[in-house]
């Protein structure tokens, strides 16, 4: 139980109930208890916020009573200082990943979970369909601050509904496949937030002060078990900025059109052959 009083034995609780979580929470026997649980890790995530927010605050208020082994109070008080930067930089990074969780939350609550699993999706996953995801367009620099300003003025939404336009349905999914931007996974970096509305997956860097900004937008695609080829994971790649399909230098008029496109294109052969492939078929005449 914890005491509210003693730092120390509250924290090595609080150590011990998030590996018994982390350890519990592997699988869910009913869905429904899924949005009590982000609840409640919701909470312990404001909590930690503070904390570190106080233990940064105790490191320079103490600073006084540093010193390195050497009995040096200087080189202490350097230290000291170094951890209550490092301790309030995590706390601000612990209040973004809270925003993010917040909204996980609020979609979370929207969901009535059902007894019984979709029919279409058991006899889908059953045929052995699989999922890859073919990049529609990575921006970095000037062009990605751009968008991650739009994030922060009228927030993912609207910067999903603009990088979308830079979906030209077929056009990009093969552009994709000849430069082999297509993953298993979406490729992210530590820092990377995501974003989701329908089929398409927005990941950015909202900490531009740390790193070099970045923003990508993936489409998923069911691919059927006979077109299915097992393809490398390949890292993300730095993709040329401003150049998200070949043949286009930027988003079409009017996103509706692009999603349009991106869930009725159709391309003769398989979806996801690798470029290779395609290649040796037509160096030995297999090929049209």
């Amino acid at each position: 139980m914890p005491t509210f009083y003693d730092p120390v034995s509250d924290a090595d609780e609080a150590s011990q109930a998030l590996r018994g979580l982390a350890h519990a929470s592997r699988s869910f026997e009913n869905p429904g208890d899924l949005y009590g649980v982000l609840g409640d890790v919701l909470s312990g995530v404001r909590s930690l916020r503070q904390v570190l927010d106080q233990l940064s605050t105790a490191h320079t208020e103490r600073r006084a009573f540093a010193f390195d082994d050497a009995g040096n109070h200087e080189t202490g008080d350097m230290y000291a200082l170094a951890a209550g930067d490092a301790l309030h930089e995590t706390a601000t990074m612990i209040y973004q990943a809270e925003g993010r969780l917040d909204e996980a939350m609020t979609a979370a609550g929207r969901i009535a979970w059902h007894p019984n699993p979709d029919p279409a999706t058991v006899q889908r996953d059953a045929a052995g369909a699989g999922h890859r995801w073919v990049s529609v367009v990575f921006l970095q620099g000037e062009d990605a601050d751009q968008v991650l300003d739009m994030i922060d003025r009228d927030g993912p939404e609207a910067a999903m509904t603009h990088l979308a336009g830079y979906d030209y349905g077929a056009e990009t999914t093969e552009a994709a496949l000849s430069d082999g931007h297509v993953y298993e996974k979406i490729p992210t970096s530590g820092r990377d937030q995501m974003a989701v509305e329908g089929d398409y997956r927005m990941t950015f860097n909202p900490a531009r002060e740390l790193v070099a900004g970045h923003v990508a937008l993936y489409r998923q695609h069911t691919v059927a078990p006979t077109d299915r080829v097992d393809l490398p994971g390949p890292a993300l790649r730095q993709a040329r900025p401003g150049r998200p399909v070949a043949g286009r230098s930027g988003p079409a008029r009017g996103s509706d059109a692009a999603r349009q496109g991106a869930s009725t294109g159709v391309r003769s052969g398989s979806w996801f052959e690798h470029p290779g492939v395609a290649a040796v078929k037509q160096e030995r005449g297999l090929g049209l």
